[in-house]
């Protein structure tokens, strides 16, 4: 060999060299530019695949990432792309390889899968799978997932060059999808604040927003929920010949699956006919809807009544839910004690009902159990002797002063501790 032909050798060698660091610079810069985009995961992922296709000359490329907030041994195939000009079926990554990968946490390369001792077990059938080379991603020390490519154009195993190269461009995209899945998760986050928002709102507007006017008598209510919207209920309503329709109510549980039954059970009392019906029968309409339409551990508490403010009499029933306290002109305390089961244990329940006076200066209070029980950091409830004690000491003062001392107090027993269930009370006094 001539010493021009030496010459000539080491120039292509230099000149596959510099095209090798031309596409490795390339893939890079590519990548650089999705980090500064506004591009979502999927397209993100769709890029780096693409690009693996293109410069590693392979039939097919994927990614999978690890479940986010799952299992530690558990993949997702993110996307999956093949090369248009094949005519191959799309490749599946066995579970068997990505467990091998989390555990020696390097890359992988297969020349055989068919001979290679580690996965006797994968099935190849109708996938023509016979290459594979599988990089992992790492983000601070840990493993986030994988890119993969499939079988090389022409059939020859995958050489140290395409792991380097498949490793550089792992290096550059572990951070960019990580931030890509962190956006998309903030803004997942953003989305569903605005829609607990509007859900609070919705809520908000579906309880009474200002009581009614009754002759002779104060009359306030309230509901705070512990989250974003809540299961606790309350309504007044003026009926057509002058007496008040209330009632308060729990549903089991938090969030938003109790909001949407506490919507559904206002409106089954609403939709009732209030002014010709009694406490009972209104209780068993109500029970055989919600027994009916929800789940059997699903129930709700619900203490309701009636307000005939020219006899100063009250019609209740009790559906489970805490028993009312009434608190009398000179101080007596008193507890309206008939009740029965929660609305939705069992479809045929007889429902009874009972009648107290209101004389000047009483106090009714009706509350859910988000009063009684709250509790503060040594784990001590509120109590109803506190509530009682309220009573009686703001008896002569307005109706919705005793709503806000009750709030006040409350939250003043609890402290530090984050508000456990939903506060609501409605409060009925003769002036």
């Amino acid at each position: 060999m001539t010493a021009k032909q030496d010459d000539l050798g080491r120039l292509e060698e230099e000149n596959r060299r510099l095209k090798s660091a031309v596409e490795e610079l390339s893939i890079i810069n590519d990548i650089s530019t999705a980090i500064n985009s506004t591009l979502s995961l999927e397209k993100i992922i769709e890029l780096i695949v693409q690009k693996c296709i293109k410069h590693l000359k392979v039939q097919q490329g994927t990614v999978t990432l690890l479940e986010s907030g799952g299992s530690e041994n558990q993949f997702r195939t993110i996307m999956r792309k093949a090369d248009q000009t094949t005519g191959y079926m799309p490749l599946h990554l066995d579970t068997q390889i990505s467990g091998w990968m989390l555990v020696n946490k390097k890359p992988l390369v297969i020349d055989d899968l068919e001979s290679d001792d580690r996965f006797r077990t994968f099935d190849s059938d109708g996938n023509l799978f016979r290459t594979l080379l599988s990089v992992p991603l790492f983000l601070k020390g840990r493993i986030i997932g994988s890119i993969n490519v499939f079988n090389k154009h022409g059939g020859e195993p995958f050489a140290d060059a395409d792991k380097r190269l498949l490793s550089i461009i792992a290096t550059q995209s572990a951070q960019v999808i990580e931030n890509a899945r962190l956006y998309e998760e903030e803004q997942s986050l953003m989305r569903m604040r605005e829609e607990l928002e509007i859900a609070y709102n919705i809520q908000t507007s579906l309880l009474p927003q200002e009581p009614p006017a009754i002759d002779g008598y104060d009359i306030a209510g309230r509901s705070i929920p512990a989250a974003s919207v809540g299961g606790d209920y309350f309504d007044l309503i003026r009926l057509c010949d002058g007496r008040l329709f209330f009632c308060l109510g729990d549903i089991s549980g938090k969030g938003m699956p109790a909001a949407l039954l506490m919507s559904n059970m206002l409106a089954t009392l609403r939709g009732q006919d209030l002014d010709g019906s009694s406490p009972s029968k209104i209780l068993e309409r109500s029970n055989h809807q919600m027994y009916r339409s929800t789940d059997p551990e699903r129930f709700s508490t619900l203490l309701l009544g009636i307000l005939d403010p020219g006899e100063h009499m009250i019609r209740y029933g009790n559906a489970g839910h805490n028993l009312p306290i009434l608190v009398r002109g000179d101080g007596a305390v008193e507890r309206l004690t008939t009740g029965d089961l929660v609305l939705g244990a069992l479809d045929e329940i007889t429902f009874h009902e009972d009648t107290v006076s209101i004389g000047p200066g009483d106090t009714l209070l009706i509350f859910s159990d988000g009063i009684s029980e709250a509790i503060n950091v040594e784990d001590e409830e509120f109590g109803e002797e506190r509530i009682c004690g309220l009573i009686a000491d703001h008896r002569n003062g307005s109706a919705q002063r005793l709503v806000e001392e009750i709030v006040i107090a409350v939250g003043a027993h609890a402290g530090k501790m984050p508000q456990r269930d939903d506060v609501t009370m409605v409060v009925i006094k003769r002036l």
